[in-house]
């Protein structure tokens, strides 16, 4: 099986036990496929990986290929993606302005077209856009991953978090990745992928080892508090809180003309 999941720690995290066979991997090989999530989006629209890794938004495109793993699912309550500039501004403010994102269909990019006014949007990879945004080749950033807890290291000053904004509005956990899996397969591997998630938050300190090396210079402390943030409840299970934000997410975004169709999705336990 070749199954995909970002360089990122809270990945990492969860799969230190698939990539290390300490849970019963079901009879399956893994070939690991290590990604940006955006590569990974363009691979699962390919069909070209088996379990993955996805954007929320890019799963309403694949929702005919793969079934929703309940467990492994980013989703932040009241905090996700925050756009940045060099300087205090409104969001008003942005409407003409460059604003870099990473990657058409993340779900950063989705939240972006939900919240901010017209823009001219700018892919930039993920881990760019905080240099991009410091020397002045767009006026705004959307960050994703780590960027979201150290831009105002940097010096960059927050215009809006997107995932503060959609629960102040939904009251629901903001739904940024997915797992999801063929659907020949996915019975077995939401058995797994709930199993690894167990296994890395009853053994934390092996798993944070494991993820440090995916953490781009980060310190521990800020490592355990990102993978903290995105390894939660909702990774355990997504549970019906889940799946009504998600459900919420692809609603408001085909009202919008953003995505082509109300995507049909099964979630898997």
């Amino acid at each position: 099986m070749k199954v995909g999941h970002s360089p990122d720690p809270d990945d990492a995290f969860m799969f230190y036990p698939i990539k290390k066979k300490l849970i019963d991997l079901r009879g399956y090989e893994v070939e690991e496929v290590v990604e940006d999530i955006e590569t990974l989006n363009a691979l699962a629209f390919k069909g070209e990986v088996d379990v993955t890794a996805v954007s929320a938004h890019a799963y309403a495109y694949v929702s005919d290929k793969y079934d929703v793993l309940a467990s492994g699912a980013s989703m932040g309550k009241g905090y996700g993606p925050v756009v940045v500039a060099r300087e205090e501004l409104h969001l008003e403010d942005l409407k003409g302005k460059r604003v870099a994102i990473p990657g058409k269909y993340t779900t950063a990019a989705l939240l972006s077209r939900l919240y901010l006014p017209e823009v001219e949007y700018v892919v930039i990879k993920f881990d760019e856009i905080p240099k991009s945004v410091l020397e002045g080749e767009v006026d705004a950033g959307v960050l994703i991953h780590e960027g979201q807890i150290t831009y105002s290291e940097l010096g960059l000053k927050k215009v809006i978090d997107l995932g503060e904004a959609w629960y102040e509005e939904t009251g629901l956990p903001t739904p940024l990745g997915l797992d999801v899996a063929k659907r020949e397969i996915s019975s077995d591997w939401a058995k797994i992928w709930r199993e690894a998630v167990e296994y890395s938050l009853n053994h934390p300190k092996e798993a944070l080892e494991y993820a440090l090396p995916f953490a781009r210079g980060l310190s521990e402390d800020l490592v355990e508090r990102f993978v903290r943030m995105y390894v939660n409840e909702y990774t355990i299970d997504m549970g019906e809180e889940g799946e009504e934000a998600l459900r919420e997410l692809y609603k408001r975004a085909h009202e919008k003309g953003l995505i082509p169709s109300l995507p049909e999705f099964r979630v898997v336990r």
